[in-house]
């Protein structure tokens, strides 16, 4: 209850009532008075906002509830809110008390039941705040409690009766009774001991024997064990017997049969022909021999149709295994350390040997900042065989990081490469090429030549890998400004003239390469000797026995061209709807061997071991296009893939211009814009050279060459990006893509071709190369590289490299009518278009017709007056039928 007013109380409020306020509710009176509206005036209800709340740690039924209302508020930390906030800050209509108020703490309780109409109260005074921590008692209450007290009289207890429950049977269980007289033993000295002196020391009672002794209080069962089971030896000894016998010994001679063909005399062969038997043979088999040849023609007795049906059931829902297994992996910790592959090929003739491109994992503002880091590091290009899997077989030094290599047709002892500094380099490993092959045959040839060394003497360099330098290098100002991302040997039954006119290859050897860059152009390149000028025999011979000279210890066979090479001429690729050029990456071009006679025959194959009939590439001279035949039947057409996505079908055949006759390159004559990336593949079928597969940013297309409507197949949108794709060698309608997240996608045609069938993960980083190989008919390889600078070998299984019946057959009548689909949706295309114009000149005719002629002034004046004077005609017959009109009017209208 609250305290009544007094007198005394009211002249202490009348005291403070000089404190200036902006609220009323601020000038409060003393001690324990109540306003009118019920609330004491040391008491000051507010509202507190959430932010305050949160500020002075005061939030509602979380740090302050009803059965803690109450919380200290430091009287500086609401000075300095209302000096942060001033007006806005929740203490404001309280500030006067809050500065003169005593103590360094205020009182600040929350009111849940809204006591006083908020839901918290300020206490102002010290005494209020004694008063709310500790209300008083009132005389009721009080009385109350004297009652409770007097009526309470504390008594002793009385013990009562002990009544049993049945514990005391169980305590009589659970107690030790004596069911035998006890033991008593008897401990005693030696005689000899009694009297000597007692010495104690410590000892460890376990270790020592006869330690100590346990007194067990009941029998030891260890001493009573019935016998149950004995284990027992038992040998059985077989009964011995003697016996003999004795057989007949013959003794063994040869046989042999002399036999000799027995031949008819000519009056017995005519007396056979003219015999009645014979002719009555002939006529009674004659019709069945009929019968089988015809059967023999209709269905072909040597086919399985068993296994047919196998492979049938196997492709259409089969349970087989299409999983890429791991075959094999190559890194090197000390060569490919935070290096990627860039590129990487198969040997044309070793089998198991795989050459990889590594370049540097830097981006090309770290190119820059570690320029003269990397002159210390050499790029370099490693051979791999699988029977060692740990080092390299050999090293190739490169004047910069390879982006694409390639091995040549006629020799795989050359190589090819193109550089990011964009010059061109060419290797001859042929002093190598024994030591990858015996590496292939598990080194029977080295150890064959350890044996026969002599202690001591063994070549500590026999074992190291060896590393080979490049031959020659093309001149820097004239090769490509960009690096150099896509290189190929030109084939070995045709070469180009200046000006790119295909001529006949009477050596029947790849001696031109071709190469694309960034750049905006592609280069032709001749790795023969130019043509000499005429000088005489006494300085050829001094010239022949001058040898060249060779520090590095590398072949002498391209010296002629080390840092003087330059390209036989450059195709530049111009926009075709605007100004600027085109930058390639990849390009594909036509393969016409079957064309030629001989052409397209595997050369390699015949350069192995046989070195006497090889003709060298030094010797080889640049001949005059005079002399040689012009090739009409090879396809000059290119199919380049671009750096912004764009694809492109151009002739590299350079055209002359009539004015000043120069030769230039002609504008392509068709662009695709189909990938929204770089264009990272432009590849040729094996099995279809007229179709090709191109991968790059998110999609992928397959085109038809020739035909110019558009891909054959393009695929949506993917959720991760190609980085590269290939073929299958073994089954026309199958191909590879891999991705940036590491991951190989196989593509089958005939099964599906808007998704992939199979997705397999192979790294944790982007695949950077793909390159399948066949070693057999039961084995065949699929080589993936990463951008961690691993190569993985994978084994292709059974369902993925076996082709289906007629494989080859179906896939082209599926691209046959892919082509005829391009073909009627041009039509339509063109239909439509033709309707549309007709409609519209339709259209515009009708206007034409609908616009009325314009007349000229005076047929619109006379038009006028004619149709005044119609109007007065009928104004003055009106009047008159209406009678106002009068005979003067009538005779004034008529003048």
């Amino acid at each position: 209850m609250a305290p009544k007013k007094s007198k005394g109380s009211a002249s202490r409020a009348s005291s403070k009532a000089s404190v200036k306020s902006k609220d009323k509710r601020n000038d409060r009176s003393s001690v324990g008075s109540v306003d009118d509206s019920g609330v004491p005036n040391d008491i000051f209800p507010m509202v507190i906002t959430a932010a305050t709340q949160e500020l002075f740690e005061c939030r509602a039924d979380e740090d302050v509830t009803k059965d803690n209302p109450f919380k200290f508020l430091k009287k500086e930390d609401i000075k300095q809110d209302m000096k942060k906030r001033a007006a806005v800050s929740d203490f404001h209509p309280v500030k006067q008390v809050v500065l003169n108020y005593p103590a360094d703490e205020l009182l600040l309780v929350f009111d849940r039941d809204f006591t006083y109409g908020q839901s918290f109260y300020l206490v102002l005074t010290e005494e209020a705040k004694e008063r709310v921590l500790n209300p008083p008692v009132s005389v009721d209450e009080q009385a109350l409690e004297d009652e409770l007290l007097d009526s309470f009289i504390c008594k002793t207890p009385e013990p009562k009766p002990w009544v049993s429950l049945g514990s005391e049977q169980e305590i009589e269980e659970e107690s030790v009774v004596d069911t035998r007289s006890r033991l008593k033993y008897k401990i005693s000295r030696v005689r000899r001991k009694f009297g000597a002196p007692v010495v104690f020391s410590d000892r460890n009672a376990s270790e020592t024997p006869h330690g100590h002794m346990e007194c067990m209080p009941y029998q030891d069962k260890n001493f009573s064990i019935q016998m149950l089971e004995r284990s027992t030896g038992i040998q059985a000894v077989p009964s011995l017997k003697s016996s003999s016998t004795q057989t007949a010994w013959k003794y063994p001679r040869n046989m042999y049969t002399q036999y000799e063909p027995r031949e008819f005399t000519a009056e017995e062969k005519e007396n056979c022909m003219n015999s009645e038997n014979l002719k009555n043979f002939v006529n009674l088999v004659a019709s069945r021999f009929e019968i089988a040849l015809q059967q023999n023609e209709i269905m072909d007795v040597f086919f399985d149709d068993w296994r047919a049906l196998t492979e049938e059931d196997v492709i259409f829902g089969g349970k087989t295994d299409t999983h890429l297994k791991e075959y094999q992996s190559f890194t090197d910790l000390k060569f490919s350390k935070e290096k990627t592959v860039s590129y990487m090929n198969w040997h044309p003739t070793i089998s198991g040997v795989i050459a990889v491109a590594l370049t540097e994992r830097l981006s090309f503002e770290e190119r820059i900042n570690d320029s003269t880091k990397l002159l210390l590091n050499p790029s370099l290009i490693l051979f791999w065989n699988f029977s060692d899997p740990l080092n390299p077989q050999l090293v190739l030094e490169c004047p910069d990081d390879v982006h694409s290599f390639q091995f040549c047709p006629s020799d795989p002892d050359i190589i090819v490469g193109g550089c990011m500094n964009g010059q061109v380099a060419l290797w001859d490993i042929s002093a190598y090429a024994e030591r990858l092959q015996t590496a292939r045959t598990g080194g029977a040839g080295s150890a064959s030549a350890n044996t026969n060394t002599l202690p001591g003497f063994e070549d500590k360099q026999a074992n190291e890998t060896p590393v080979m330098r490049y031959c020659a290098v093309s001149g820097i100002e004239n090769s490509h400004k960009a690096p150099i991302t896509d290189v190929q040997w030109l084939p070995d039954y045709f070469e180009v003239s200046r000006t790119g006119i295909p001529l006949e290859n009477k050596n029947l050897m790849c001696v031109q390469i071709l190469t694309c860059a960034p750049d905006c152009c592609v280069m032709f390149w001749d790795i023969r000797a130019p043509r000499a000028a005429t000088q005489s025999v006494t300085d050829k011979k001094q010239k022949e026995e001058i040898p060249l000279e060779n520090p590095h210890g590398v072949p002498n066979t391209f010296k002629h061209l080390d840092l003087s090479w330059k390209p036989l001429f450059r195709v530049n690729l111009p926009k075709i709807d605007s100004s600027g050029e085109y930058s390639p990456l990849k390009f594909s071009m036509m393969d016409s061997s079957e064309n030629q006679p001989g052409g397209g025959i595997d050369k390699s194959n015949q350069n192995v071991g046989n070195s006497e009939g090889k003709v060298e590439y030094e010797r080889l001279r640049v001949p005059s296009a005079k002399q040689l035949k012009v090739l009409e039947d090879i396809s000059t057409k290119l199919y380049i893939g671009m750096e912004d996505g764009e694809l492109i079908y151009t002739d590299w055949k350079m055209e002359k211009d009539n004015d000043s006759g120069r030769l230039f390159s002609a504008k392509p004559s068709r662009c695709f814009i189909v990938h929204d990336g770089p264009v990272n593949t432009v590849l040729r079928s094996p099995f279809f050279k007229d179709i090709i597969l191109t991968v790059g940013g998110w999609t992928l297309a397959i085109w038809k060459e020739g035909v110019m409507q558009g891909p054959l197949i393009q695929v949506s949108c993917a959720a991760k990006r190609g980085t590269v794709g290939h073929w299958s060698l073994s089954r026309p309608g199958v191909f590879f893509i891999g991705k940036e997240d590491g991951n190989i996608e196989v593509w089958d045609l005939l099964e599906k071709t808007h998704e992939p069938i199979q997705t397999q993960n192979i790294s944790t980083t982007r695949i950077t190369s793909i390159k399948p190989w066949i070693v057999s008919s039961k084995q065949h390889l699929l080589a993936v590289s990463d951008h961690f600078g691993t190569v993985h070998i994978l084994e292709i299984p059974w369902a993925l490299r076996s082709p289906q019946s007629k494989e080859k057959l179906n896939v082209g009548r599926y691209f046959e009518r892919e082509v005829e689909r391009l073909i009627y949706i041009e039509k339509q295309l063109e239909m439509r278009a033709k309707e549309k114009r007709e409609m519209d000149a339709e259209e515009l005719r009708k206007k034409m017709e609908s616009v009325v002629p314009e007349m000229l002034v005076e047929q619109i004046e006379e038009k006028a007056q004619k149709e005044y004077q119609d109007y007065l005609a009928l104004e003055k017959v009106i009047l008159k039928d209406m009678g106002l009109l009068s005979e003067e009017d009538k005779s004034s209208a008529e003048i």
